[in-house]
């Protein structure tokens, strides 16, 4: 197994970033189960950081992009440039072309862009005029958005955001991790020796996600996962206050996403096997983005965690 090299990038992943255990494993659940991670949280919690410390560990390319009104589809994704001397147009790659993508305020960009970049995430592949082009097998997106600053931003539609195989909420780290927090950016200034970045190669994360694939799941579990999905789509079958919370359910991307995700989950914690605790635990990162909650929901501020959690306790696992 290779969940050593795993659990060395965590211990490592946690020292550089303080008081956010939960972004931290969830990163790792990304990268185990292929998809990307939709994060969201105010300004300066480490979320730019996050992805950059990975970055750090594994083998690949690493490019930032930042997210305006202004930017193009070509400016993501590349474009035919004309060669005078050859006289032929050759197709020059965009950021996107890299292993590890950070979007940093993906929604501060109009919907072409948008399209654009989850058609990369969706398809692995850029079309740039009549050419069709490969993304590298290695291909990790973390998006990044505001939820307080509203004004110029483009809201992700729900086809989009459904792309995304978790979407996290980060909060404020509690006083011992901002102490923390301040000793370590101290040292850093100071150029004190930080740990170092420990080295996963590709190959070490495609052979660990077949070890994830690989973990034992129960019929009973994966009928519970299939139950907590149809639950969604017919709410009116186990209550009333949920088909009021809901106006849509869940796609199979969900079903798919929490199955991937349920079993990184085990074999992160040392097991060959998944427990209903793990379906329960992926199922807020999995189903929040996913939910869409009914005005009357939304009116009364119930959040899409509190419909999750409602969802759990009317759906038995046994």
């Amino acid at each position: 197994m290779h969940s050593h090299a795993f659990n060395a990038l965590k211990d490592y992943l946690e020292s550089q970033i303080i008081g956010q255990q939960d972004l931290v494993k969830q990163l790792m659940i990304a990268l185990l189960a292929d998809g990307h991670i939709l994060v969201e949280g105010p300004p300066g919690l480490a979320k730019t950081r996050a992805v950059k410390s990975l970055a750090d560990c594994v083998e690949g390319d690493f490019h930032r992009v930042q997210f305006t009104p202004d930017l193009l589809p070509a400016d993501l994704t590349g474009t035919d440039i004309f060669r005078p001397e050859t006289g032929e147009f050759t197709f020059q790659s965009g950021p996107i072309f890299n292993s590890l993508i950070l979007a940093d305020e993906i929604n501060r960009a109009p919907a072409k862009v948008q399209a654009a970049m989850l058609e990369a995430m969706a398809e692995k592949q850029v079309t740039a005029g009549r050419n069709t082009y490969k993304l590298p097998e290695l291909f990790l997106v973390m998006a990044t958005q505001n939820p307080i600053e509203q004004e110029g931003t483009y809201p992700l539609p729900e086809a989009q955001l459904d792309r995304f195989l978790l979407h996290l909420e980060v909060n404020y780290p509690d006083m011992e991790s901002e102490l923390d927090i301040l000793r370590l950016n101290r040292g850093e200034a100071k150029g004190s020796t930080a740990a170092q970045p420990v080295e996963i190669s590709q190959e070490t994360i495609f052979q660990a996600r077949q070890e994830v694939l690989n973990v034992h799941m129960a019929d009973t579990i994966e009928q519970y996962i299939v139950r907590l999905v149809m639950a969604t789509r017919q709410p009116s079958q186990y209550s009333e206050q949920l088909d009021q919370w809901l106006d849509m359910g869940v796609s199979p991307r969900a079903t798919i996403a929490l199955d991937r995700c349920a079993r990184a989950h085990a074999w992160l914690a040392g097991r060959d096997f998944v427990t209903p605790e793990d379906v329960k635990t992926m199922a807020f990162p999995v189903l929040r983005h996913r939910l869409l909650r009914s005005y009357h929901a939304q009116a009364e501020g119930i959040t899409s965690n509190q419909v999750i959690a409602h969802l759990i306790g009317l759906v038995g696992s046994a």
